[in-house]
């Protein structure tokens, strides 16, 4: 693919922009279904959400984590689910360019890849010859009803007879699938439990974790781009922030859309909008979104300006990306929650998008990557000159 032909950051965004009326439509169905439906997956497909990280040989974007922030906040004004679908595709994908050329050359020939997976090692890998046997299974594997590859974490036997962490690429056929989500919060994401049963992965597409944690590939064709040099976790980080961000913005509209044709019961008030309380909530809301992007965007500089330069990480650095993390989740929880509590009694029918506007931006703070406090305390340990207690840095 020549230069010329990748869409610019202007391009995607407004891409993504065109899909929020067809992904206001569809927001009641994936609810209901528990999955997003076809036609949005096409539509995400058409528009090239899914080549944003894959290389440009095969067709792909290699864009940088700025434009995911862009893109999955102007999906998440449509449905949060599915901007949480696109983000979390983009890692797995972008995990999958440190494996070796041929492993990518096998993924990639699929026209618009769809890739899910996890971080989270509850399987079993057993050595053989010629790679390894994978027993287990995982949960909250959002977009895998709709994926042709999972990324899988399993634990094995080191050289040194101590576990180890992999990470491997499986196909979806060789999984089962568990229809185990009934959830709050993210109904549409799909996010169900896949299960390995005497799963056979050729050694290429097996890599130690610890190295993947480390900045270390097998791909010798990527191994200039700038895209694919930073640690993975800090690319995890600003790869997933944007579905908050745009989740703040999906609650303000939800609420301004309502606003002229509200009144506050039991007031004296003709109208809700004439009202100071409103006005103080609203412009309160609006400060947090306001944060929230703010923390959304510095993650995403830090990631991007380090990857060009091709600089050193250092712990503060990594920690910090969590931090911004950790931060953007919450400042957008709380502009939901403002905006919720001021909508009144009839907004909690399934009818008034607010209502699970804010159960989505809760369900995403409760992700253990995500969770604000769970940030707050690394990037603290690390201020205060303690060291890490998570490999997922």
């Amino acid at each position: 693919m020549l230069a010329t032909d990748v869409p610019t950051r202007e391009q995607l965004v407004r891409r993504a922009a065109e899909l929020v009326p067809l992904l206001s439509e569809n927001a009641d169905a994936a609810e209901r279904d528990r999955r997003l439906p076809e036609p949005v997956v096409e539509a995400l497909a058409e528009a090239g959400i899914f080549k944003l990280r894959v290389p440009l040989r095969y067709g792909g974007y290699e864009a940088d984590t700025r434009t995911l922030v862009d893109v999955s906040a102007e999906l998440a004004r449509g449905d949060g689910a599915a901007a949480w679908v696109a983000s979390v595709y983009s890692i797995p994908t972008w995990m999958t360019c440190l494996f070796p050329d041929e492993v990518q050359d096998e993924v990639f020939g699929t026209p618009d890849v769809r890739i899910c997976g996890t971080l989270s090692p509850t399987a079993h890998a057993r050595p053989v010859d010629g790679g390894v046997v994978v027993n287990g299974k995982w949960g909250f594997v959002s977009g895998a009803l709709h994926s042709h590859w999972q990324e899988i974490i399993a634990m094995t036997e080191g050289e040194d007879g101590r576990p180890m962490p992999v990470m491997a690429l499986v196909p979806m056929a060789d999984l089962h699938i568990v229809d185990d989500w009934h959830t709050s919060g993210l109904r549409g994401t799909g996010s169900v439990t896949t299960v390995a049963e005497e799963v056979f992965v050729p050694s290429a597409r097996v890599m130690p974790l610890g190295a993947v944690l480390q900045q270390q590939s097998a791909s010798r064709r990527n191994a200039e781009a700038e895209i694919y040099r930073p640690p993975l976790l800090p690319v995890a980080s600003a790869s997933s922030v944007g579905a908050a961000v745009g989740l703040a913005r999906a609650a303000q509209e939800a609420f301004l859309g309502r606003l002229p044709e509200r009144r506050i019961t039991y007031t004296e008030y003709g109208a809700q909008r004439e009202a100071p309380v409103t006005h103080l909530q609203v412009a309160d809301a609006a400060a947090r979104a306001d944060e929230a992007a703010f923390h959304a965007y510095a993650l995403a500089e830090l990631v991007d300006t380090k990857a060009v330069r091709n600089s050193a990480w250092s712990i503060e650095e990594r920690a910090r990306t969590r931090a911004h993390l950790g931060a953007a989740c919450r400042r957008a929880r709380e502009a939901a929650q403002i905006l919720a509590g001021a909508s009144g009694g009839s907004s909690i029918y399934d009818s008034v998008p607010v209502q699970r506007v804010l159960r989505d931006i809760q369900a995403v703070n409760l992700h253990a990557l995500m969770n604000p406090d769970t940030n707050d305390e690394l990037y603290g340990r690390i201020l205060c000159g303690q060291p890490p207690n998570t490999m997922y840095l």
